[in-house]
């Protein structure tokens, strides 16, 4: 059955106008401001004049859950269909995180095979902090070929829980990443986990100008941990690499005004990215910075600090909402995502003028309709 979203102001997440959007199946099909003609074939959803933009994208997260920091009872839990729905993330990338042993990584692929037949689309990342990369197959080599979902790799650095790693050995990882790449037809990226030691991102300019490694493979975040991180995650960026704001953890100040503090510095837009985290653990403290427990990471600041970016930043929608959709996008080489496109796959969200969310379409079906999260995952 088509769908046809009527009078929508339509963000790409340029800004093209009033529009009418045409889906079919899990595609965009047409996009004109009258497509009256199809309305006879169609179930027709009136925006009524609210924002549309592409569906949210989240490149980091713990789908099957994270933490373990004080023992087998902070492990956070999995994440629902629902709470992606809620905040409109429609395309999510799995990873794990310190711990490559307790959590597995087939039951993480099994957690995305899982969110695709409920209705998003889920990729991930193999390995873990260690250096001795948990994979699928015998390989990341092997698991860029051969597993449809696995989209690069994931290690630690600058951090005490990471193998402290050298140039060498990244240098492997990255080549196993973008020669698997190649051979599966992914873009391949080597996602690297920036911990808080003195290091901070030394070593990855050591990739890139003494190695000259291909900047687009590497894939550092965290990069707002602290404030000397961040600035030199602002020279990484201006040497055409991305990074990778943390909106959920791991930050010196509020996200968006990390963003805003590069701009100034003359870092072009494009090449930063938000992710959540969610479902990492952290330690939870009290009003007098004590430790008293353990929270898990939230999955919706990403549209939050988005927000914030135009409501307190001044940044207008088209560029704001690149952070969480074509960007991530061009990040992971994901060609049919972030953009809303003819041929493109029919991931929207629609919002009114104070950036409500009230209706999301995640691969052409309607999951969130006036408020209402009317698709669930099987066991909510």
């Amino acid at each position: 059955m088509l769908k046809l979203l009527k009078n929508t102001k339509l963000y790409s997440p340029e800004y093209l106008g009033k529009q009418d959007v045409l889906i079919a199946g899990e595609k965009i099909v047409a996009i004109s401001d009258n497509l009256d003609s199809y309305a006879e074939y169609a179930n027709v959803y009136d925006a009524k004049g609210k924002i549309v933009t592409p569906g949210l994208i989240d490149q980091h997260m713990h789908i099957i859950g994270a933490g373990g920091k004080t023992g087998f009872s902070s492990m956070t839990p999995e994440v629902s269909l629902s709470e992606l729905i809620s905040c409109g993330t429609t395309t999510v990338v799995g990873l794990l995180g310190t711990d490559g042993t307790a959590r597995n990584i087939r039951t993480l692929y099994g957690k995305v095979k899982s969110l695709e037949q409920e209705g998003v689309s889920a990729y991930m990342f193999c390995g873990y902090y260690g250096i001795d990369t948990v994979t699928i197959t015998d390989s990341i080599q092997g698991d860029m070929i051969f597993i449809d979902k696995i989209l690069g790799c994931k290690i630690a650095i600058s951090d005490i829980r990471s193998s402290y790693p050298t140039a060498t050995e990244l240098l492997r990882k990255l080549r196993d990443v973008r020669v698997g790449g190649c051979i599966g037809n992914k873009k391949g990226i080597l996602h690297i986990h920036l911990g808080n030691l003195d290091t901070k991102m030394d070593i990855l300019f050591e990739l890139v100008t003494k190695y000259q490694f291909p900047i687009e493979h590497i894939s550092p975040t965290h990069v707002g941990r602290t404030k000397a991180l961040f600035d030199q995650a602002i020279e990484f960026a201006k040497l055409g690499g991305m990074i990778d704001i943390t909106t959920g953890a791991s930050q010196y100040t509020s996200p968006y005004k990390s963003v805003l503090y590069a701009l100034e510095k003359g870092v072009n837009i494009d090449t930063m990215t938000f992710s959540s985290d969610g479902h990492a653990g952290l330690t939870k403290f009290d009003e007098k910075g004590n430790a008293i427990g353990v929270r898990q990471a939230p999955i919706d600041q990403n549209l939050k600090e988005v927000v914030q970016l135009i409501q307190k930043g001044g940044i207008g929608i088209e560029e704001a909402f690149k952070l969480i959709t074509v960007n991530p996008a061009k990040n992971l080489g994901l060609k049919t995502k972030g953009r809303i496109a003819v041929g493109y796959d029919a991931d929207l969200c629609v919002f009114d003028k104070d950036f409500k969310l009230h209706d999301v379409f995640a691969r052409g079906q309607h999951m969130m309709k006036d408020t209402n999260i009317i698709v669930k995952g099987n066991f909510e």
